[in-house]
Parts: structure tokens; sequence; C-alpha cells
């Protein structure tokens, strides 16, 4: 073989820009740059959760002065009007197809991940989720909701998976001392995304309004250009630890843990265990009961404490007018707001707080102390107290919240590092489940309580109750995980052989590579101050909104 040939097969044979074995870190690199690139595009994708105010002016988006409504519009012709508005549950379509897609993509191309590596699966989350939004302004532009679903609700729900758990493993990975608080800083701007998002949105959308237009799709290339860069720079700014790698100075406990294993369950038999359908029950039944109370926390606070919310504790829900009913309406999104901030930081609490308590207890927690203030809601509602009932629920959402965050250094613990990325993206399937049960159990008994006569301040009792149930539920299923049988765990010639792509010429077998704990040195303070001032800012701007709640 020439020179010429050899060079060639070489370049043939070595990793492209997007490959995993291009992404290794090297010594001297900081893994501290790992979360803020992971946060990148979680803030990018949680923007899913503030889709809804885009609704409201979507739904005049021919009729911008003046809506061109039509009696006789159904789903079917709603897909391919061009004389007709949208109707805002047509709109809402949108969203549900972008969650069940979340949870089929990471279903199905969680393994993939795996072995592409965070990179390429970030890479390919940004186009989905940027080309998604650019063929949703196409929609608009021609006035076409088939092309709005397919865009930001099929390809953007594919975008959003994978980039949903691209970091997941890698985080997991690069903390090993703190698995919990590495994955609850990526899943904390999850959801983060709508608190930036939203009001980004409303802002643009004012900017671009026009007397003939509600500036929705100029909005959405705007955002989806920003969002694109923002992402390919998390994309980019992704590496994985060598095989082995540790931090310089820690060794796992010498009392090791029986819920934490040293070993690694194949891809292919996680779901063959009962574990995985435990944790699966636990994730689900968690979810449920927080989604549900998301989706209703604006009307719910309304309806429960009506006139009380602007001195007039005499007037019933019913008894209201349209001006009041819009002063307290204000006051209850405020209150939306609120939730949302504890929703964001219960995702860092409780995960970092789950690394001295253990998954296990952590999640005892959320439904021990879940079910006692679900069982207080009604009570401190009847009582009036206004302050307790948004204590209660602050409380609740922040274990929302932390039960996502929690979840994957649950899976690590229990079926070892090597899939977890992957093994997280099928369990999402509860997120999908979830997704329908929790509102379907709020909505439904809420218009049941409504058509039977009870009044407005108490259609929401049974409901808690149910909710407090679902929550038990969840605490006897997570009573049951115990740790693997040693029949699960892969051979380690097996081990061996899937991580000889990340393995370092220098390596041992194991050790820090010159790579140490890492600080904040100019790099990584660059890096956080880029996903830090959105986050502030987002902060501020709910804070602002929620501050009407206690005028």
């Amino acid at each position: 073989m020439s020179v010429t040939d050899r060079a060639e097969a070489g370049a043939l044979g070595s990793p492209g820009i997007l490959d995993r074995e291009r992404i290794v870190a090297k010594a001297g690199f900081n893994r501290w740059l790992v979360p803020p690139a992971a946060l990148a595009i979680h803030l990018c994708i949680g923007m899913a959760y503030g889709f809804s105010v885009f609704w409201l002016p979507l739904s005049r988006a021919i009729g911008a002065e003046q809506s061109a409504a039509c009696a006789d519009l159904n789903l079917l012709t709603a897909l391919f009007t061009t004389s007709c508005d949208w109707r805002v549950s047509d709109l809402g379509w949108i969203y549900t197809l972008c969650f069940v897609l979340l949870g089929c993509s990471a279903a199905i191309w969680g393994g993939w991940l795996e072995r592409a590596g965070p990179r390429k699966a970030g890479v390919v989350s940004a186009l989905c989720w940027c080309g998604g939004m650019v063929l949703a302004a196409i929609g608009v532009i021609t006035h076409q909701l088939w092309l709005m679903w397919i865009g930001s609700g099929v390809i953007g729900g594919i975008g959003l998976g994978l980039g949903y758990i691209s970091p997941v493993s890698t985080l997991i990975k690069w903390f090993p001392d703190r698995r919990g608080m590495a994955t609850g800083m990526a899943i904390m701007g999850f959801g983060g995304g709508a608190m930036i998002g939203a009001p980004l949105a409303n802002l643009l959308m004012n900017h671009f309004k026009t007397p003939d237009s509600v500036g929705v799709w100029q909005t959405f290339l705007v955002m989806a250009a920003g969002y694109f860069v923002f992402m390919m720079c998390g994309a980019f700014g992704y590496r994985i630890p060598p095989a082995n790698w540790r931090p310089e100075g820690w060794s796992p406990p010498a009392d090791a843990k029986a819920m934490i294993t040293t070993r690694h369950v194949h891809l292919r038999d996680a779901h063959k265990t009962k574990q995985f359908w435990l944790i699966w029950a636990v994730l689900c039944l968690n979810v449920s009961a927080g989604i549900g109370v998301i989706g209703m926390a604006s009307p719910m606070l309304q309806e429960i404490f009506a006139g009380k919310l602007i001195g007039l504790p005499e007037l019933s829900f019913t008894q209201l007018d349209a001006g009041q009913k819009t002063a307290i309406a204000s006051i209850a999104a405020g209150f939306a707001g609120l939730l949302s901030l504890f929703n964001i930081g219960g995702r860092f609490f409780w995960a970092s707080l789950s690394d001295r308590l253990g998954r296990k207890a952590t999640y005892f927690t959320f439904f021990a102390l879940g079910i006692v203030l679900y069982a207080l809601a009604p009570t401190a509602a009847h009582m009036g107290s206004q302050a307790l009932f948004v204590a209660i629920f602050c409380v609740i959402l922040s274990m929302y919240g932390g039960g996502f965050a929690t979840v994957p250094a649950y899976l690590a613990d229990i079926f070892g590092t090597q899939f977890v990325g992957a093994i997280h993206g099928r369990l999402l399937t509860a997120w999908a489940t979830a997704g329908i049960v929790g509102p379907v159990v709020v909505n439904y008994i809420r218009e049941f309580q409504i058509s039977a006569g009870v009044p407005r301040d108490q259609v929401y009792d049974r409901t808690m109750y149910i909710l407090a149930g679902m929550l038990a539920l969840g605490l006897i299923a997570n009573l049951f995980v115990r740790p693997l049988a040693p029949k699960w765990f892969m051979p380690d010639a097996e081990v061996a052989a899937l991580q000889a792509k990340t393995k370092t010429s220098a390596a041992g077998p194991s050790g820090s590579f010159g790579i140490g704990h890492g600080g904040l040195d100019a790099k990584a303070v660059l890096a956080w101050a880029a996903v830090g001032i959105p986050i502030l800012w987002g902060v501020w701007m709910t804070l602002q909104q929620a501050a009407i709640l206690f005028k």
C-alpha cells in the first residue's frame, strides 16, 4: 500500500466532527463547562411549555382586528382552511403532538444517542426543533394548520425528545460524585425555557404586530434563528469523559450503598426488570398529580377564592362581573408564574438533596409529603387562607419538578451509567402517559362536580383526595424498588468492549487522566454567564407577574 493509500485509509477511518470519538475530553478540560452546554439546549427546547402564548394571537391570524371565526369549522376542515381563523382547541394539538413525540423519540432513538454521542444528538435536536419552528412559520404565512402540526408538533417534538435526553448520561458520568445535582442543573433548564421564551415571544409579537398581522410568523423565525445558534453552541460544547474517568482525588465510598450499583445493565435488558416498571410507575404517578394541577392552576385559584382575591369575600365566582373576573384572572396569572418558579427551583433543589438523602428516600419524601399537602389543600381553601393554599401548591410543584430531575440519577443508581440516557428515554413514556391521565382526572372530575351542582369553591375537593390517592400508589411502588439481581448486569468484557472507543492512549484502569474537579475559570464564567443572564431575566419577569398575587 502506498503512502497516499494509507493516508486516505486513515482519513476515511478518522472520526467526524460530530462523532462520539471526537469529543472525548483531554487533559486540562474543565467539567463545569458541560452543564451550561446542556442548559443551552434545555432552555431552548423548554419553550414547548410556553407555546400557549401563541394560541390567542393565532386564533386571530386572519382577522387581526376582528375575528374571522367560522361556525361550521371542525378539526378536519381547520387543518386546510385558508379563510377561517383557527380555534384554540385546534392549535392546542401542536402542544399535545410535541410532548407525545418527545416520549416516542426519546424511547426510539435513545439507544442511537448512546452510540452516536451527545454532540450529534444535540445538532439533530437543533435542526429538528428550529427547523420545525421555521416550517410552522410557513404554516402561519400560508394559513395551513397541518404545516404547523408537522413543523412544531411532529418534527419539533422529535427535536424536543433528543434534546431532552442528550446530556443525561454525559452529566452523570462527569459528576459521579454529584449525580443528582448534575442532572438537576440541566433539567432545571427545561422547566425554565418557557419562563424566558414566553415573555420574549410576547415582546417580539408586539414589535412585529401590524394592522394586518399578529406578528407570530416573524416571531417564530427570529426565535428559531436565536435558538439554533444557542443550541449549536451547546451541542459543540459537549464533551464526554474517558472510560473509567473519575474526579481527581475522588473515590467511590468505601461503604458502598446497596441502592447504588457500580455495574451496568444493557439497554436490551432494562425493560425486562420489574425495577424499570416500578420506577416507571413512580414517575408516572408523581407527574400525573402535578401536571393536572399545572394545567388548572389559574382557574382553580379563581374559582376557589373568587371575590376574596379582590377584597370582596362575600362574592362567589359565579357572582363576579366581567371586570371583576378580569381582575382576579391577573392575580391567578401571578399564581401560575409563582408555581413555575417553584417547579424550576425544585428541579435543582430536590435533585441535589437526593445526593445526600438517596434517590429512594427523596421519592419517599415526594409521596409522603405530597399526600399530606394534597389532603390539606381543601382545608386551606375552606379556611379561606390564600397564603396557606399558595404555599401548599408551591411545595407540591417543587416536588413535581424534583421528580423529573431526580429520576435520571435514580436510574443510574439501579442500572449503572453505560446506557442510562437510553433507559431514561424509554422511561419518558411515563411522562406521555401522565400527560393524559393527570389533566383528564382534574378536568373531568371538575366538570362532573359542576354539573352536579357543587359550588365552585368546592369542586376541587374530591380531585385533591384522588391525587393524594395516586401519590399513595406511587409511595407503594417506590417501596418495592430493590437492587437488581446479578444476572441482569453485563459481564466486564462486554462493558470493556463498549467503552473501548472512549479510552485514551494513556488511560489506565481508572483515574482522572489529567482532568480534575474543574472550577470557575474564565471559560466557565463566560459559559455560565451565557445561560445565567437569560435565566435571571426570566426570573425577574416572572417575579414581576407573581407580585400581583400579594398586592
